[in-house]
This record gives structure tokens, C-alpha cells and sequence, in this order.
């Protein structure tokens, strides 16, 4: 892992006695559980493909890419993350070493927190790993619709749905307007496509009002009609 890392000192947290949402974020931050913050630069790498697998990782602000390398060389995009995401959770499950490569597509801010201590966490904090728990399924079940995605519609629809992911559309908190950049390479490899294609699709989204570029790349909810288009 990239060593820019700091340590904090942690503090105890207080429950409050009305009601509130709970807040992973808030958990993280204040209730004593020992992290580390590291702040990663663009394009930097956060961890390798075969790195030692000892830690959970929680993105305070930023985005990052999840990508896989085969033996030929080919490497594929599993998944691009944002603010309030997971990663690197594998170690929970036993994996030794890192099955991805973590990249940081925009200055990115995340908690890093030791396996034990987040074992501990799940543990002993029963809003916490409930919170966790609805994370994970939520994340299974988003693979297995990149997975239909991958096998039955086209590559207009694939990158359609894409941005709209990206965007964080349909989730409970308020989208994402304007996307972090992110390359039509980085895209190309997310849909299953090639750049030129990615170029074309995104040409047409913007001269249909989908999608414009003001400051970054903000996505029209309109764009939902090329994913429900038969």
C-alpha cells in the first residue's frame, strides 16, 4: 500500500440519547476505532494485485478504481467506487494477498482500518455490521447485474448504465451531479467496449441532452430512457 497514510489518535464516542440515523461515516470517525487516514493523489496506486491482504478500507472523499490484471497482460475494470464505499474487504473472508489493484481516478481520501480492529468493530458495534452487512449484499447484487449487463444488452446500454452508477443514481442519499473525471478508457473497460465506441455513445448522450460537460461530466436523470429503451 501506498505509504502516505498518517496515523490519528482515536477518540471515544458518546451515544446520544434521541433517535438519529446511523452514520458509518460518523461510526468511523468518532466511536475509538483505531484507523489510519491516507490521502492518495490521482492515478496513484492505493494497493497492488498480490499485495498482503490486512486491511479494510472506507472512502471519506475521492473515487477509486477496482481493476484485475490476467496472466496475458489484459486488464479489466471490476468496479469504480466513491464517498461512503468499501474496499478491500477481502481480508475478512481469509484472502491472503490482494485478488485487484486499487487506483485513486481523483484525490481520494480514505479510512484504513487493520482487520482485527474491524473485526472487532463488527463485533462489538451491531449498527455497524448491520450497516456493513446491507453494503455487502447491495454490492453482490450490483455485480450480478453488471453481469447480466455484460451478457444481454448492448454496448450503448452497458455504458448508459455505467454513468448512471457512477452518478450514484437511484441510491438514498442525493446523486452525484457532476462525475469526478474519469477516462473514456477507464469507461471502455468498465462497459466491455472499445474507446472509439465509448466516444461515440458519449458524443451522442451529449447532443441528446443525457449528459453535458460544465466544470466535469453532470448526467441527466434523462439518460435512464436509453437503459429502458427496447
Amino acid at each position: 500500500m501506498a505509504t502516505k497514510a498518517q496515523s490519528r489518535p482515536t477518540t471515544s464516542g458518546k451515544k446520544s440519547s434521541g433517535k438519529k440515523t446511523f452514520s458509518a461515516q460518523d461510526f468511523l470517525e468518532s466511536s475509538g476505532v483505531a484507523r489510519k487516514v491516507a490521502e492518495f493523489g490521482k492515478k496513484e496506486t492505493i494497493f497492488s494485485q498480490g499485495d498482503v491482504c490486512n486491511d479494510v478500507l472506507y472512502i471519506q472523499k475521492g473515487g477509486v478504481r477496482l481493476s484485475v490484471v490476467n496472466e496475458a497482460g489484459k486488464e479489466a475494470v471490476v468496479a469504480v467506487l466513491g464517498p461512503g464505499d468499501f474496499f478491500g474487504e477481502g481480508c475478512l473472508a481469509g484472502q491472503p494477498i490482494r485478488i485487484g489493484t486499487a487506483t485513486a481516478i481523483t484525490a481520494t481520501t480514505a479510512l484504513v482500518i487493520e482487520k482485527q480492529e474491524m473485526i472487532r468493530a463488527l463485533h462489538d458495534e451491531h449498527e455497524f455490521s448491520d450497516r456493513f452487512i446491507t453494503y455487502m449484499l447491495s454490492r453482490n447484487i450490483r455485480i450480478e447485474e453488471d453481469l447480466v449487463d455484460q451478457l444481454f444488452n448492448s454496448s450503448e446500454k452497458r455504458l448508459a448504465r455505467t454513468l448512471l452508477l457512477l452518478a450514484r443514481y437511484g441510491e438514498q442519499d442525493k446523486p452525484q451531479r457532476v462525475l469526478p473525471k474519469v477516462s473514456q478508457e477507464t469507461l471502455a473497460e468498465m462497459v466491455g467496449t472499445t474507446r472509439s465506441r465509448v466516444n461515440f455513445f458519449m458524443n451522442k448522450f451529449r447532443k441528446l441532452g443525457f449528459i453535458k460537460y460544465n466544470g466535469g461530466l453532470q448526467i441527466n436523470t434523462s439518460l435512464l430512457s436509453v437503459v429502458l429503451h427496447d
